[in-house]
Formats: C-alpha cells, structure tokens, sequence
C-alpha cells in the first residue's frame, strides 16, 4: 500500500510538471505577432554585411547626435549616468529605448 502510494504521488508530481512546462512553453508561442517579412532573414552574405553596416550606420548617428547633446561615454563610473543620459536623449529628441 506505501509502495503504491508513493507511486502515485511520484506519477502526480511528474504529471503537474509536464503540464507546467507544457503551458509556459505555449505561453511563449502565443506572443509573438512579427511577421514572415520581419522574421526573414537576408538571402546572401552581400545582404547580411549590408544589414550589419547599416545597423552599426544608425547606431554611430545615435551616438553621434547623444555626444552633440552633451553625453559623454568614457567617463567610467559616472554616478550621474542615467541622468545624463537621458538628459541628452531628451536633448537630442531620441526616445529612451532607442539607444539599447
């Protein structure tokens, strides 16, 4: 009778696992709403470095407009840096998730 018990309470442990898994890995599927085009990934080696360079274009012109606005990235252990950041984002009309 122990044997089977103990059984039992393993098979059920097992089986609220499964189930918990089972639904958090759902859970992670239903929220995607990109689309084919936004998920396609380009066809040749030319088009990714082109994607690459353009990418790390954009980031630089960030960057660029941010140090015209008055952030500085070399000062190491600023204790003013989310202020000051968001101060030159502010100033140079970037929103705050732009730069991440």
């Amino acid at each position: 009778m122990r044997t089977k018990l103990a059984s039992m309470a393993v098979s059920f442990f097992i089986g609220v696992a499964c189930v918990s898994a089972a639904s958090l890995s759902y859970a992670q599927d239903t929220g995607s709403a990109a689309t084919d085009a936004t998920q396609a990934a380009p066809a040749s080696k030319a088009d990714k470095k082109a994607a690459r360079k353009q990418a790390r274009a954009k980031k630089n012109a960030e960057l660029k407009k941010l140090e015209d606005a008055g952030y500085n990235p070399a000062r190491a252990n600023d204790p003013n840096y989310p202020q000051d950041i968001q101060n030159a984002q502010k100033k140079a009309g970037i929103g705050a998730g732009a730069s991440q």
